[in-house]
């Protein structure tokens, strides 16, 4: 059976605002409420959130009944960067899909999060985990987790007003021209490929720059930095698929050849920085590389160049004069 409150106006104001305060949770989440018919004012269902209420009306919210998660075995764990009482920062290894899925049998990011009790509302009816924003299966690397609804908000407006920074490290074939590439086409999916996105006067806007760290010991490939101004599903991939490049590793957007044997994408989030949802203090967090492609990397450049140039402060200064 589904919670039901009830509560009584006291003074004129918004239903949003009065709800937002009497049940604690954001306006947001509150519209959400509103939109799935869960929200009476004296008995009957309101459909706006901007709803002024009266003295004396009777607000009754029914919250719906949170989806069963599946229980799998988590047999994994997650290396954490940083954690407090609002946000986790986590490693997230390649391989591992951050939502559950019908197309998908193993055990999620999502599911570990409720395996470590790291949860946020049901208001909705459906449990949210604090996914602020997320990798591909097959990337690893950086990704800052919300512990409760005030950060997810915060976060998550940083997010979409381009003040949370992202940088990503990937190996690349061919070289890149230039020292710094920016791409900024739409993107949607694919019309020919229901798997794939593509860049699309239809699509969403999608802003990437490119950055030269270095070229391998062959110059037949290059380590690049990349820095998303926006965050669309594939949206590195795609852009370099744009310009004929693609990265080492990737089956989807890339043209195999015989030498291109990684065994997994060479992409991975390297740094995030955004401002603390508590303290209002900038964080920023380093994600090291995994094994594999640590030792793919220093197999194939110059070990003393590659320590240089993978460095949080090299990769900022490199982007210092890209637009926001």
């Amino acid at each position: 059976m589904s919670e039901i409150k009830s509560y009584e106006c006291q003074e004129v104001q918004r239903l949003d605002i009065f709800l937002a305060s009497h049940i604690e949770q954001t306006r947001s989440q509150v519209a959400q409420l509103i939109k799935k018919n869960c929200v009476y004012v004296d008995e009957k269902v309101v459909s706006r959130a901007g709803v002024k209420l009266k003295v004396g009306q009777k607000i009754r919210v029914e919250f719906p009944v949170a989806k069963v998660a599946r229980a799998l075995e988590i047999d994994f764990d997650v290396e954490i960067l940083y954690e407090d009482d609002d946000v986790l920062v986590i490693n997230k290894p390649t391989n591992l899909t951050v939502h559950p899925a019908p197309s998908v049998k193993e055990a999620t990011l999502v599911e570990w999060l409720k395996h470590k009790d790291i949860r946020l509302s049901t208001i909705s009816g459906e449990e949210r985990h604090g996914i602020v924003h997320r990798l591909d299966k097959g990337t690893s690397g950086v990704m800052v987790v919300a512990k409760n609804n005030e950060a997810h908000q915060f976060l998550s407006e940083q997010l979409q007003d381009k003040s949370m920074g992202r940088h990503y490290l990937a190996v690349v074939i061919p070289p890149l021209k230039e020292d710094i590439t920016i791409v900024e086409k739409p993107i949607k999916r694919s019309n020919n490929n229901r798997l794939k996105m593509g860049c699309d006067n239809g699509g969403k806007d999608a802003k990437t720059a490119f950055g030269f760290l270095a070229l391998s010991d062959d110059e037949t490939t290059q380590l690049i930095a990349c820095k998303l101004f926006t965050g669309r599903t594939h949206q590195i991939r795609v852009h370099l698929e744009t310009m004929s490049r693609h990265i080492i590793g990737d089956h989807l957007y890339g043209d195999i050849k015989k030498d291109d044997k990684s065994e997994r994408i060479l992409l991975h989030a390297y740094e995030i920085h955004f401002m603390h949802p508590r303290t209002k203090e900038l964080h920023s967090y380093v994600a090291p590389m995994d094994e594999y492609m640590n030792n793919y990397i220093n197999n194939k450049f110059n070990t003393g160049v590659i320590n240089e140039v993978i460095n949080a402060n090299y990769i900022n200064k490199l982007f210092a004069d890209t637009n926001s």
